[in-house]
């Protein structure tokens, strides 16, 4: 059977590998294109049985979930002016630094009752609440400077100092407190009973809301 050169037309006979007259090779191979693989339909994806499940590892359980500290801000004020009121009319500073912590939870469940709530949230709600605390504690003793009280909060600084001195007979130590009774050694003791306040809310906010925590915990588990 002839057939044509592809490349000049000359008529060559059947099985001849290159043209006599061109030297055209006459044996070509085809490639046949590969089917493509079309992405699945949207349709296809969202009636799979297995689409809206998701592996252990991409899921976040709701306990995990970071605090929206733009909520947990008034609770946290309100339990910190609550825990400063009490502190006014009477109650002990450090049991006011754990009931900062403890109200902060407390607010907190009230604003937001369908959010679980553990030691470790409670930790970090009374965390923010001791601060809150501590400055609105720094607040009102600036008022109370303001206003002519702080002769009388002097005096009962040096008041506490010397009754501190009376109960030891060590000379370092009637000297350290023969210093703290200066004006420089005045303002050492304040800038120290402020770090140690801070230090003190801080931690006894974060108690105070980890307990707060670890009850309402408890009453969350089904």
């Amino acid at each position: 059977m002839e057939q044509p050169c592809y490349k000049c037309g000359q008529i060559l006979e059947e099985g001849a590998a290159f043209c006599p007259h061109c030297s055209a090779p006459q044996i070509r191979v085809v490639i046949a294109e590969p089917a493509r693989a079309f992405p699945p339909s949207a349709d296809a994806t969202a009636t799979s049985p297995h689409s809206a499940i998701l592996p252990p590892a991409d899921t976040v359980s709701a306990v995990a979930l970071p605090i929206r500290w733009s909520q947990t801000l008034k609770p946290c004020a309100l339990a910190a002016l609550v825990a400063s009121l009490l502190m006014v009319l009477g109650l002990n500073p450090f049991v006011a630094m754990i009931s900062v912590g403890f109200l902060t939870v407390v607010f907190y469940r009230q604003r937001q009752p369908g959010t679980p709530i553990r030691a470790g949230v409670g930790a970090r709600l009374g965390a923010l609440g001791g601060l809150l605390w501590f400055g609105m504690s720094v607040i009102l003793q600036g008022l109370l400077v303001v206003v002519g009280k702080g002769p009388d909060m002097r005096e009962e600084m040096l008041k506490k100092v010397q009754q501190t001195a009376s109960g030891t007979n060590d000379p370092q130590v009637q000297a350290l407190f023969e210093y703290f009774k200066s004006p420089a050694g005045l303002t050492v003791m304040i800038v120290l009973a402020f770090i140690f306040a801070f230090l003190a809310a801080l931690v006894l906010g974060i108690l105070g809301g980890a307990l707060g925590g670890t009850i309402f915990g408890r009453r969350d588990k089904p």
